[in-house]
């Protein structure tokens, strides 16, 4: 692996341009970029913190459970209410139900599954010794992003990541985009778990018992695969295209929500392929043609996709913009998606490139940390490792980042111009003064600041803080430096 000469900032570079912001016993590297890499030999994709947790399973399990207890209502205010799995309320004459207080019920077992994945997720961010994977790991989440805004997802926003993310940072690309296509979070966000082809046997009975309700192919998985997740906005895709890949994805669905005679039964939250809603034939999708059946049809559509060059330069530019600057090296995006293509869709491939790449060893302080860097980089610096409660996952709120809600599939900016507003610095201010608060005089800022900002804490910053009145004023006066809100 070629090296580059070094700054004498390569401590913070490697720590928190690369890391989650270093801590005050973490050692200086002798050689960092090898220790980087060396980090994916010892990353857990399943950390305890994680291991104990619900998973994808249970969470849809309770969600079924829910509409099961519901559909009296629905039934009884004329909404169209399909068979599903585990519904023994078919009656015509449905009893009467409490259905506020089912949804309370619902949403207080969703948010305490939430809570415990939201701070699952701090926790393995503030004690990982594997922080450069543990960063990909957000990266990749925020790539493929779903959004608890949609209610169904609330408790499966954390397991995607858990379960389909965590896994295959360091593989090839197509195994983890095939984990993400398939998992029940993606499958409901985007509204695939009920898309069915127009010709299908299914939609062809239905048109014999009804020409009034149709079931319908839904784009919003296919659109987004193209848009976001491979190829890119412009990477050289049409409208034929996205219909052409949502008709390879009908049947694509989740066990749990379905019994026969509509389509197959499968365990909670399970991937199901659901043959009788495929739409038939052989499709095209930029040119080629797929004649493959039923549920091959579509990963051998995802898989090309994987390879593809204008998904190979969308994750290079998007990993450059993410590691090095807001508007990426054009030199260093052509090296990473050549490695990307060269490796057949090896992700370590292009990190190997990153890591050793001059572009990312600049002195300077690139990017500026969104929040929830910043609040990870904060409770790294003063020694946390615990998250006692909700309070931390409040203040990603109140900063403008709540975890797993970006409100889009295209997740959250990744520049500086969406973080680095007057009114955002504010909050960032007034929360700095709580953290050292609740540190109180145990941590003398004059001596921390240079342990987690080794060579590039200015000569101002630093006089600044040894002038404080108290270490809680210096130590939020450290936290708010220009140094510590950038990486």
């Amino acid at each position: 692996m070629a090296m580059v000469q070094l700054p004498s900032s390569a401590d913070a570079i490697a720590g928190n341009r690369f890391g989650l912001g270093l801590r005050p016993g973490d050692a200086a590297g002798a050689a960092p970029q090898p220790d980087l890499l060396a980090a994916f030999d010892r990353f857990e994709p399943r950390p305890a913190v994680i291991a104990g947790l619900p998973g994808s399973a249970e969470m849809a399990r309770q969600y079924r459970e829910y509409l099961v207890r519901i559909r009296p209502f629905l039934r009884a205010n004329g909404f169209a209410v399909p068979a599903m799995a585990g519904d023994g309320m078919a009656g015509t004459n449905p009893p009467a139900i409490d259905e506020a207080a089912i949804r309370r019920s619902l949403r207080q077992q969703y948010q305490e599954n939430f809570g415990g994945q939201a701070r699952a997720r701090i926790a393995a961010a503030l004690t990982t010794s594997t922080p450069f994977p543990e960063r990909l790991v957000h990266f990749w989440a925020n790539h493929f992003s779903v959004s608890t805004d949609k209610r169904q997802i609330l408790g499966l926003a954390g397991t995607m990541e858990f379960e389909a993310i965590r896994p295959h940072i360091g593989g090839r690309f197509i195994d983890m985009l095939l984990a993400v296509e398939r998992h029940p979070a993606m499958l409901l966000y985007l509204d695939q778990a009920q898309s069915i082809g127009p010709n299908s046997p299914i939609a062809q009975a239905a048109r014999r018992r009804s020409a009034r309700r149709q079931p319908g192919l839904n784009e919003n998985l296919g659109r987004e695969i193209l848009e976001l997740h491979t190829l890119g906005v412009d990477g050289g895709y049409g409208q034929a295209d996205v219909q052409e890949l949502a008709r390879a994805l009908s049947g694509w669905s989740i066990g749990g929500f379905v019994r026969r005679p509509i389509g197959l039964e499968a365990p909670d939250g399970a991937f199901i392929f659901q043959p009788g809603w495929h739409e038939p034939g052989a499709r095209s999708l930029l040119g080629r043609r797929y004649a493959q059946q039923g549920e091959a049809q579509a990963r051998a559509m995802l898989a090309d996709l994987a390879v593809h060059p204008a998904t190979a330069r969308h994750l290079a530019t998007k990993l450059a913009r993410h590691f090095v600057a807001d508007v990426p090296p054009p030199a260093l995006v052509d090296r990473l998606a050549a490695a990307y293509l060269a490796g057949g869709g090896d992700l370590m491939a292009m990190y190997r490139l990153l890591v050793t790449a001059p572009e990312a060893w600049t002195a300077a302080l690139p990017k500026f940390k969104s929040p929830w860097e910043w609040t990870i980089s904060s409770l790294r610096a003063v020694g946390s490792e615990t998250v006692p409660d909700m309070k931390i996952v409040n203040a990603l709120e109140e900063l403008g980042q709540p975890i797993w809600r970006s409100g889009s599939p295209a997740g959250w900016d990744d520049l500086a111009a969406a973080w680095a507003a007057p009114d955002a610095l504010l909050r960032r201010v007034e929360l700095a003064g709580r953290f050292a608060a609740q540190v109180g005089d145990r941590i003398d800022a004059r001596a921390l600041a240079p342990m987690v900002l080794p060579g590039v804490l200015s000569a101002g910053t630093a006089q600044a803080i040894a002038r404080a009145d108290t270490p809680q004023q210096g130590l939020a006066l450290m936290l708010c430096a220009p140094e510590f809100l950038r990486r």
